[in-house]
């Protein structure tokens, strides 16, 4: 079994006129085109006045959407939200393929001819992707081998051997494109033609790959345009905040206005546990408890007032839950 991870803090809450964010919590904020995500990080240290971010799964720097950030003791859960399922929406140009599968890398090769590739053959391609797949990690990832990121790699020009991954797409169809009044496909002037398409998928899948494998099941090369994350888990962008918008809550100490609490944020069989139960929790002592849950299942467990007080696993042996991570006031 895994080591107790336990984090204890007074807790403090925010105050207004632009004072450090002190509360625990989460941000699901509307990332921006042209930055990456670590700079998000760096922008929310620096509107909230603190160090303690994080978040739950990057987004390359020309995708839009959904980022989620941990804010303090919050920091502490992003192993248990970087798993979530995630949703994209996605333009792939068909035509020709990119050294890095978007449209930030330089093409392979010449565009060739795509318009006779209609909505039909399309819609079968993506069809031949539902289910659990195997994907070969991109150069240009974030992935780590050896202790360096691909993408590190890539840049010096150098390419290596990557293991298969598998991942599941649990849906994928085709949509109309934004600004198209409704039509399936736009047409370019090198002849190359972009479709739109959503996917809900596994985490770790790579939806540059998914693009280049769908423009290879058609027999053409193909990249991505553009991509929007529009959900990680149970965060979608109808709760989205802009850095603009959060700068603004900042100054005026109303953050908490859009900061989503951890118990909120977790998405797990929750447990209410009385004063007593709640002292051993953050003791890390284990609670006797008959449920229905599945050995090594995760449990939250929440005070009275529905505040989390820690994540335990359950023993199925023993019939106890066993303190894995505590977030706790003393």
């Amino acid at each position: 079994m895994p080591e107790m991870d336990i984090y204890i803090n007074q807790h403090v809450s925010s105050s207004g006129g632009g004072s450090p964010f002190t509360a625990d919590g989460l941000l699901i904020v509307d990332k921006p085109s042209g930055i990456t995500s670590h700079d998000v990080v760096a922008r929310v240290r620096r509107i909230l006045k603190t160090r303690r971010v994080g978040h739950t799964g990057t987004l390359d720097p020309f995708a839009t959407g959904v980022l989620v950030i941990c804010l303090n003791r919050a920091t502490r859960l992003v192993r248990f939200l970087s798993g979530d399922e995630k949703e994209y929406l996605a333009t792939i140009r068909l035509g020709y393929e990119t050294e890095s599968g978007d449209l930030t890398g330089a093409a392979l090769a010449a565009p060739v001819q795509a318009r006779h590739i209609g909505v039909g053959p399309m819609k079968e391609a993506l069809a031949h992707f539902r289910g659990t797949i195997t994907q070969i990690p991109p150069m240009y990832s974030a992935k780590k081998v050896g202790g360096v990121r691909l993408y590190e790699m890539a840049r010096r020009g150098e390419q290596i051997m990557r293991q298969p991954v598998e991942v599941e797409i649990k849906e994928i169809e085709l949509t109309a494109l934004a600004d198209t009044e409704a039509s399936f496909f736009r047409d370019q002037e090198d002849g190359s033609r972009d479709f739109a398409f959503r996917v809900r998928c596994s985490a770790g899948t790579y939806i540059r790959t998914l693009a280049e494998d769908i423009g290879r099941r058609l027999g053409i090369g193909a990249h991505l345009v553009a991509l929007r994350r529009t959900r990680v888990g149970s965060c979608d962008l109808s709760r989205a905040v802009r850095l603009e918008r959060l700068a603004e809550l900042a100054e005026a100490g109303q953050v908490s206005q859009v900061s989503i609490p951890m118990n909120e944020a977790l998405d797990l069989p929750e447990l209410r546990v009385d004063e007593e139960e709640r002292k051993r929790s953050i003791h890390g002592s284990p609670l006797r408890h008959q449920g229905n849950w599945k050995q090594a299942e995760r449990i939250k467990l929440c005070d009275q007032a529905g505040e989390l007080v820690a994540i335990a696993e359950y023993d199925a042996g023993a019939k106890v839950l066993r303190p894995r991570l505590v977030l706790a006031e003393l």
